[in-house]
């Protein structure tokens, strides 16, 4: 199983991005589904998940302007992020817990974003 990430870019403050995730390979079940950013010189941080069932969560810097949806029929997961700040800049990472013969956690491969005017 393979993740690819894709949706980075740059962006003047107060603007939208939207990133997404896609699992490619055979025969897998995608679990939780989650989105994390990491800059430079820092730990990478959790900014969403998204569960099987659809519940959600949100880090306390990204809540009320970003969104993260999953769609199981296309093996994606998005993140929506409005409002952007150049806080926000980071190298994106999506992230799928996914079950194969066994339950393993899988990354993308990362997409800049980048928020500056």
């Amino acid at each position: 199983v393979q993740l690819q990430a894709s949706g980075g870019g740059l962006v003047q403050p107060g603007g939208s991005l939207r990133l997404s995730c896609t699992a490619s390979g055979s025969r897998f079940s995608i679990n939780d589904m989650a989105w994390y950013r990491q800059v430079p010189g820092k730990q990478r941080e959790l900014v969403a998940t998204i569960t099987s069932r659809g519940k959600t969560d949100y880090g306390d810097s990204v809540k009320g302007r970003f969104t993260i949806t999953g769609d199981n029929t296309k093996n994606t997961v998005y993140l929506q992020m409005n409002s952007l700040e150049p806080e926000d800049t980071a190298l994106y990472y999506c992230y799928m817990s996914i079950q194969t013969d066994f339950l393993l956690a899988y990354w993308g491969q990362g997409t800049q974003v980048t928020v500056s005017s």
